[in-house]
């Protein structure tokens, strides 16, 4: 190579580089890249083998408790309690109904779920849910925003700990946009990082898939990720940092 050759070589270098940097884009994190993984689950998990479990890197777990204000998985006590002696953390959650009123619905959660210090905060799944043979009913974001407040503001004063709440797209992009900023939110997106679906939305927990596999159970489970790190859920376990502190974009 002559003289002139390397010289050009030279002078073109940095204009490649800069052409790559500028065509960089950064890859959006994906559920691996999370260190505290977790499962929700209900009846239709059947038995569970907790302590395989926990083996096998379940760091947490949401457990079906009730649904509107007449329903109770038949599972959640057995659920709940083995859970716990396997040393997995865990907490219930509540399926809103859209035809009852919150307050009947923080009634029969409060009959239905003992109230454990050292359980997870309790967690409102809040979605539409269009195959409902009873209660297809989609209430104006006013209302659904009004009735919210009631099942979340009651349950923290009963339970003593601010409750997280479960969403799906459709729902948060329906009522939820500029609302709940003060809670932990665990949204579901399994197509996908959720900041791609959720409007820029800060979250705590990610659900990733609802065909997940782990030991101890036999058939699919949902997948969730909490979004700090193994010492970040230490701390917010222990309530020494708030979910405004782990949360993500």
């Amino acid at each position: 190579m002559n003289r002139f050759c390397i010289s050009l070589s030279a002078a073109l270098l940095p204009i490649f580089v800069l052409a790559a940097c500028a065509g960089y884009v950064p890859r959006d994190p994906e559920p691996a890249d999370f260190p505290v993984h977790g499962i929700d689950i209900s009846r239709w998990q059947g038995d569970i083998d907790w302590f395989s479990a926990r083996r096998g890197g379940v760091s947490f777990a949401f457990i079906k408790a009730t649904e509107g204000g007449d329903h109770v998985d038949p599972r959640f006590l057995d659920n709940f309690h083995a859970a716990r002696r396997a040393g997995v953390p865990r907490s219930a959650y509540h399926f809103y109904y859209w035809c009852r009123p919150a307050i009947e619905q923080v009634a029969w959660f409060v009959e239905n779920v003992p109230n454990d210090p050292n359980a997870l905060p309790p967690v409102l799944d809040v979605e539409w849910n269009n195959e409902s043979r009873t209660c297809r009913r989609r209430p104006p974001r006013a209302e659904v925003v009004r009735e919210m407040h009631i099942w979340l503001r009651e349950v923290e004063r009963l339970y003593g700990k601010r409750p997280i709440i479960y969403t799906t797209v459709d729902f948060h992009a329906d009522n939820m946009i500029g609302e709940f900023d003060d809670y932990p939110i665990w949204v579901r997106s399994v197509a996908g990082y959720p900041v791609r679906k959720y409007d820029g939305r800060r979250w705590t927990l990610w659900q990733y898939a609802g065909d997940g596999r782990v030991p101890g159970i036999d058939g699919e489970v949902d997948r969730n990720v909490f979004a700090g790190s193994h010492e970040d859920w230490q701390r917010w376990l222990n309530g020494e940092i708030s979910h405004h502190e782990v949360a993500r974009h």
